[in-house]
Parts: structure tokens; sequence; C-alpha cells
């Protein structure tokens, strides 16, 4: 939205004149006099943006204002990039000092000075342009309301008065309901059973549209609950209302529940009157009541299944038709339409209603399903989806709606990295700092409130309770079509360079929509390759030549094995991924990229960085290794790159992985790591074990470490005992390698939740170590146990999760005693080719809800199955119970017990 754009600008703008006034010389009035009629423009704009959804057909000057102060902001913000990129001394303060450096200083700054004059000719008539868009703004009459709508979900804009499209959704008819009885029940037995002693408040979230207000109404208008209670009120509360009309309802409701005349002269009472008159209302039992503390329940309504929304969009669609069934020829045309919906039962009430008026007709179902986009923006049966939709976007702060748009640039059906995201979310400019916290910590805060207003789904949450992937519901992609808010397109390669100069986003991928733009003077400011079958051969020259102001580079997955030296040309690139890629190396003119932060290189093909790597002076994420897998032990190793020993300008960097140890012979590669004093993950590999110490006391001096992982050279000893204060805030630790004993240190570690230890082969005590850390929730032993019998005690790993025992190739008997991982989830084993059957203590474990199996011996198998087998009964109360069987060919497959392929393998 405009209003985003606008303060995002203000924001640059204030913190570019206050801290670095040496840096622009004479445009300083310039950059001074834009930022004071930007504040004044945002004073309108935010209205202005919402009215621009409101009032649809009558509000295309507005929106017309609102894109012109939009496109002045883009403007602002490239000249600003520009302008700090070829300051003088800017891109060279960190250059080496004597002759040579003195031409180059000099060459640089004859550059900046044509460079200047550039700059400020641009900012004249960028001034002009902003002057003229507070004039237009005069001349069209558009003004702030003086005071707020009133309630009820009006809001008076001009002369027009706009309705909630909510309000009706409280009446909705009992053959549009599908799937609420169940939900219904538990609230109504909460709050007529929840407490005695406590008042019972419940909070129903979802995202909208999901039925929130017709679950509620069901609730409210249930018999037993309102002849349960002495006195109900059924109150809106719209996203605009005024607090005076707000209490006036409410005193009405309240007496016309015991049918009582409300207050005379109600209508002419002011706020202050009105809350005495409800206070008064209210005291006594009700007053006393709500003094003490409530019990809370938060009940998340989720979408409807496929089968209760099939069931749902054939009553609605055949409401005339007698049996209310669908034909055959309709079956697969619905299914598809239903999917559409994702289970939101407000869409598929509403397509259901508009198909209801075509009959069983395939041709006009077929041409309503192909034309399903564009009919929510024009059909007046569909248009009320997307406001409703809008409400939950227009809410969010204005730091989060850009982030919002952003997912616009992932495919349809797509699950995201939420590391990628934010990531991609710091480069743009949309995260801002707060105080002792990253940048990473702060956009992961921005994703969580996304999801907390049902606006981003989860996809994948990890054993740490991280969420690791997300995704954009596919109606909110649809209805909430504002992706033009941040000039976003989707393209295909071929059509790349037509789109230079008309997009600030650009997502490239086989399959995309070709949405038109209108021409702009804004720059591209990031790019996104997904699922491509090839990418042009003059791919990085277009890149150079047309897309200067790149910020994001994202090859993530694309068949792409070369980057030549004009990536180097890219000066304002903040975020480059080359993650599962070919490329095998990275061009010197890298080291040209200053405001890089992430660099991105995981899986890859590059086995070494290039030593300008270290004039990457603003580089917070490197990441960079790639994998070999065992197909035997069904096990992923990954392998380091190598960097040499000169990093010393890194100092930002939070995040290293992996670095390979083999060809440093010295400590100076490890003097070096301990500089880096705001590290959160570290990731070295093939460490030799004259280099333990040196590592100890590095790591000993990073604070701020979170993620500690270390693997040693081929079969060597991990010599780590020499540290005695380890991070304090570590939270994951992994060891690959020997370990002559668990490193006391181990101990210290309170804050642990997760820990591997690989090929260390430790001892019954080490376990005894583990177990009592308070906060473990995942533990992974690979290889890791040389002992024939490996018992867990009662009173140990108290709050784990996860456990992993892997290739653990003599263990013979596996002892779990009662009391032992009372909240364990999910346990792994395998291969273990002498293990001859499962601990009985496994039908002590409650919680558990995955049991794997990986290569185990085929008698071992057949014992565990249902019917036949004599050990079925200590995991017949485990939902899922999988064996993992590598065949001849080395292929991996996956059963789950009781599947009948599972039998032939075995027999």
């Amino acid at each position: 939205m405009a209003e985003v754009a606008v303060s995002m600008v203000i924001h640059k703008l204030i913190t570019l004149l206050n801290e670095d006034v040496e840096l622009l010389g004479g445009v300083h009035k310039e950059f001074e006099d834009i930022k004071v009629e930007l504040e004044f423009i945002t004073c309108f704009l935010k209205e202005a943006d919402a009215r621009a959804v409101r009032e649809d057909e009558n509000s295309n000057g507005v929106k017309t204002w609102v894109k012109l102060v939009r496109e002045t902001a883009y403007r602002i913000e490239d000249a600003l990039d520009d302008y700090i990129l070829h300051v003088p001394n800017h891109t060279d303060r960190h250059e080496q000092q004597g002759f040579t450096a003195y031409l180059r200083k000099a060459a640089s700054f004859l550059k900046s000075m044509k460079k200047r004059h550039e700059i400020a000719s641009e900012l004249q008539d960028i001034k002009r342009s902003v002057c003229e868009n507070g004039q237009k703004r005069k001349r069209y009459g558009f003004k702030i309301s003086e005071k707020e709508g009133p309630s009820n979900g009006s809001l008076v804009a001009g002369n027009k008065t706009w309705r909630d499209p909510r309000v009706g959704l409280q009446f909705v008819e009992d053959n549009a309901l599908v799937g609420i009885d169940s939900p219904r029940n538990e609230l109504v037995d909460r709050l007529l059973y929840g407490s005695a002693s406590l008042r019972t408040v419940i909070s129903i979230i979802g995202m909208g549209g999901i039925g929130k207000t017709t679950l509620a109404r069901k609730v409210y208008e249930n018999q037993t609950v309102i002849e349960h209670f002495d006195c109900h009120a059924w109150i809106t509360v719209s996203q605009s209302f005024n607090v005076e009309e707000l209490l006036r309802t409410m005193l009405r409701r309240f007496y016309e529940a015991r049918k009582e005349s409300p207050p005379q002269g109600i209508d002419r009472m002011d706020e202050e009157e009105l809350i005495s008159k409800s206070r008064e209302y209210l005291q006594d039992e009700v007053a006393e009541f709500c003094k003490k503390s409530s019990l809370v329940h938060v009940h998340d309504l989720k979408p409807l299944p496929l089968e209760l929304a099939q069931e749902l969009l054939y009553r609605i669609a055949f409401q005339f038709d007698l049996e209310k069934q669908c034909p055959v020829e309709l079956k697969k045309l619905s299914l598809d339409i239903v999917r559409r919906c994702e289970g939101l039962p407000l869409a598929i009430v509403a397509i259901g209603g508009l198909l209801s008026t075509k009959g069983k007709d395939v041709l006009q179902w077929e041409s309503l399903h192909n034309r399903l986009s564009a009919e929510f923006e024009s059909n007046p049966h569909l248009t009320y989806i997307k406001k409703i939709l809008s409400f939950s976007y227009l809410d969010l702060p204005y730091y989060l709606k850009p982030c919002f748009l952003y997912l616009g640039m992932f495919p349809e059906d797509y699950s995201i990295s939420s590391g990628r995201l934010i990531r991609l979310w710091i480069a743009e400019g949309f995260v801002k700092r707060k105080q002792c916290a990253t940048l990473e910590e702060v956009a992961g805060e921005y994703l969580t409130e996304l999801i907390l207003r049902s606006l981003v789904q989860v996809e994948w949450i990890d054993s740490m309770g991280r969420v690791r992937e997300c995704r954009l519901h596919d109606l909110m992609r649809e209805v909430l079509s504002k992706w033009e808010e941040l000039k976003l397109i989707q393209t295909s390669p071929k059509n790349l360079i037509s789109f230079k100069g008309i997009s600030r986003h650009l997502s490239v991928y086989n399959r995309a929509n070709h949405f038109s733009g209108s021409t702009s003077k804004s720059q591209t400011h990031s790019l996104i390759v997904f699922e491509v079958d090839d990418l042009p051969e003059s791919l990085f020259n277009i890149l150079s030549t047309h897309f200067k102001f790149l910020k994001e580079l994202d090859f993530q997955g694309v068949p792409l094995d070369y980057v030549p030296e004009e990536l180097g040309n890219l000066l304002h690139l903040r975020y480059l991924s080359l993650r599962d890629t070919k490329v095998k190396m990275l061009p010197k003119s890298i080291g040209k990229l200053h405001n890089l932060q992430t660099l991105d290189l995981k899986r890859s093909l590059v086995r070494e960085l290039p030593t300008e790597v270290n004039k990457l002076y603003n580089l917070l994420y490197l990441v960079a290794y790639y994998t070999i897998y065992d197909r035997n032990s069904n096990i992923y190793s990954r392998r380091g790159v190598k960097m040499s020993n000169s990093f010393a300008n890194l100092k930002s960097l939070e995040k290293l992985f992996n670095v390979g140890m083999e060809t440093h012979e010295g400590d100076e590669f490890f003097i070096e790591l301990g500089r880096l004093k705001k590290l959160r993950k570290l990731g070295i590999s093939k460490l030799k074990p004259k280099h333990g110490v040196a590592l100890c006391t590095a790591v000993e001096q990073m604070n701020h470490l979170r993620t500690l992982i270390i693997s040693s050279i081929e079969d060597e000893f991990l010599q780590l005992q020499s540290m005695s204060y380890p991070p304090i805030f570590l939270k994951s630790l992994c060891l690959r390698g020997r370990l002559a004993k668990l490193p006391n240190w181990i101990s210290k570690l309170p804050n642990l939740v997760r820990i591997g230890l690989h090929w260390s082969r430790i001892s019954d005590d080490s376990l005894k170590i583990l177990g009592v850390l308070p906060n473990l929730l995942k533990f992974q032993l690979t290889n890791g146990y040389d002992g024939a019998q490996l018992q867990f005690e009662q009173g140990y790993f108290q709050k784990l999760k996860e456990l992993g025992l892997r290739l653990l190739s003599g263990l013979k008997r596996l002892i779990i005693e009662e009391g032992a991982f009372p909240f364990l989830e999910s346990l792994s084993i395998g291969p273990s080719p002498d293990l001859e059957e499962l601990p009985s203590g496994i039908c002590h474990l409650n919680s558990l809800k995955l049991l794997t199996f990986h290569n185990m011996p085929n008698s071992f198998a057949r014992r565990l199955l249902p019917n036949e087998g004599p050990d079925h009964w200590k995991v017949k109360h485990i939902p899922n119970v999988v064996f993992y069987c590598t065949n001849g060919s080395m292929q991996c497959y996956a059963y789950k017990l009781g599947d009948p392929r599972l039998l032939q393998v075995l027999h």
C-alpha cells in the first residue's frame, strides 16, 4: 500500500538525515523538504487506502492518487539507495592506504561528483512530483474524516456510507451449515460446565471466512445456553466503531434481554454518562464476578475437510434439486472447485449459490471454474468475499503489510521456507531493528504475528517448536489481489527483459501468469526464480544492464551451473541464493557486493570460497555445504567448504555454516573466528585434534551463540574438553566424531533443547548427564554407542519429545524403564542387526505418535506384525509405525505397519 511505501521512505530519510549528515552534502535540503511533504501526505494515506478498497466503483480518483504517491515513494527510495552507494569514500572506506589507493579514491571522487549532479537533478524532479501530489489531494478534496464512522459496521467516506458485508454472516440458514455440530457442542459445554468458580471466556480464532461469526451465533442462540444465564446480549464491534454508539447499543441489548425498557434519555447521553450507566447496571454480582480470574479457552477453527466441504457445496449448488445430489458428470468439476476453496465455508457457500443458478449444465460449470479468479473481481455474488477477507489485511500494522504482500512472490500451493522468507524480508528493508534483538529475530516475530492473525498457514513445525515452512491460502492469493501495491509481476524466463521498468518485484517460473503492468520510473528490487527448465544464456548480462538496483536474487533449485563476473555489477544486492544449484565457483567480483547480507550456497557444488568474500562487510548469513547420502543407513552427511584465514571484515556475521578445516594447519583461522562476536550459528567440519583447544577458546568468546555443529576429520577424536565457559544460551549442539568422554561443559547448558552425537561411542554415564538436562527436547544418537545393552532409566529425559537411535550395530538389548520419556512423541531405531526384539517398555510411552525402523532384520519386523506377531501388543497404541527398507538396487521404501506390501517384503 502507498502508506507502507511512504512510511518506509520516511523512516529511511529520517535515519539518513540524523545519522549521515556528512554524506548528504549539497542535497540535504532537498531530502529534508521531501521528508516534510511526505509526512503531510501520510496523514491522508491510510484513509485513502481504505477508501479505495471500500468504495470500489466510486474510488477511481482515490486509487489514482494513491498510485501516484506510491510511485513517487519508490523513486525516492531508489534515489536514496543510488546516492548512498556513490557518495565519496563510501564504497572504498575499507580499502588499503597507499598511492594506488589514492588514485582509486581520486577516480571515485570524480565519478561521485558526476553522480551527485545526476541525483540532484532527479531529486529536484521528485520534489516537484511530491508537491504536485499534495496539490492534487487538495484539488480533488481528499480529506481526513472529522470523526469515526458510526457503529454496526458503517463508515462515512465522503458522501457514501459503507456497510460491513460481514453483518449478514450471523444469520445463516441451517441448510448452509456443515461440520458445525461438534465445535458448537464443545463450546456450549465449556460455557455451561467449564468452571463453577471462574468465569469462562471463549475466543474463536481463524482466517477470514472460516465461520467464526456463524459458530459464535449458533452457540449464543443455543436454548440451553439462553436458559443457563440470567442475561445475554449479542454485541457487534466493527473495525471502525464509535465508542458512544457501542455503549448505547450494549445498554439497550442488556435491557432488552430482561424485557426491560432502556434508561430514559439514552439517545442524548454522552460517553461519560453511558459508562456510568453501564457500570451501574453491571455492579453487584456481575461486577464482583468479573474481578475474579477467568478461565480462557481459545478455539482455533479449522477449514472443513474435503468430504464435508463437498457436502456443503452440494447442499447449496443443488438446493433447488429434490435429491440434492451431484450428477456424475459434475463430480470432477465440483471436486476441483472445492479444492480451490481449501475448506473455507464462506467461499464454498458463495460459489455454491452462484452455481445453483446454472442448474446442472456442464458447460456453464466449466466456464465458471475456468474464470473463477476474474469472477471474484467482477461478479456481485462473489465480490463480497474479497471485501471480507480484505479486513484481515487492512487491519495489519503498516510494517506487516509489505511482508504479507511479498508472499505473492511465491507460486500457488508453494511451501515457503520460513528462513528464506525472513531473509528476503530483511534484504528488502521490511524489518526494523529492535534493541537486543537481531533482524532475523524481529522478522520471526513478524511471521508469528501473521500466523496468529490467520493470514499465513503453518505447514511444518520442527521438534523445537519452530515454524519451518508456511504457505498462503489460495483464496487469499485470489481475493486479496493487491500484489500491484508492491508492483509485483509473475513472468516466465523468456519474458524477463520485457518487464524492465514496470515491476518492483519479479517472480519467474514456467507456469507464471503474465500480469500486465503500467509504465513506471521505479526500479526492480527483487528477482526470484522457481521451477524453470532453463535460463537465458545472457541472463547476467541482462541483469547487470537493466536491473542494476536488484536487492534480492534467488536461484534456489534452478538449472544454473555458472555465475559470471557480471554479478559484481549488482552493487545494491543484499541477498544472493544459489542453493541447490550446480554452480561450482563464485566469481571474484563478488567482493564488490558490499551491501550483501545473505550468501546462501547450501547444497550447491561450491567447494571453496574466494578470498574476496572478506570484503562483504555487511554479511549476516553465510551458509555453504554439500551433502552425501548413504542409502544403506538412510542418512545424509554434510561436507563443509574451504575458507581462507582472512575474514576479519566479516564482523557482522551471525551465521557461518559449514567451514571445512582439512587444509588448515595453524591456529590463525580460529584466532579470526574468535573475533566474530555476533555469531548465532557456527558449523565446523573436518576438525583436527590439534585444533580442539583453539576452537574451544574461540567459542568461549561467542556469547550470543545458539547453535554449534562440529565434526572431526575422518575417524579422529574430537578434543573439546578444554572449554570452561560454554555459551550459556546454546540451544542446539551437534558433535560428529569420536569422544574419549562426553565434554564436561555440556552439563552447564541449561538452555540446550537439541543434541546430536554421531560416531561418538559414549558410555552409560554420558546418558545420565544428558538425561538430567532440564530443557532437552531432541536427542539423536548415531553410531555413538559401543555397548551391547542400552538402558534408559526411570526419571531421565523428562521433557524429551524426539529420540533417534541410529546405526547402533553392536546393540543387542534395549531397555526403557517405566517413567523414562514421559513426553516422547517420536522414536527412530536402526539399523541394529543384532537387536532381537523391541523393549516391553515401549508400551509405557503413552505420548508416542511415530515409531520408525530403518533396515531392521526381517525377523525383528515380523514380531511386530498384527495378528501373527508376538510383540504387536507393544506397539498397538502407537498411531504410526513405519519401516524403511532398502532393496538390492539401494532404493529406499517406506511401509506402514499393516501395509500388505510390507508382508511381501518380510516373507
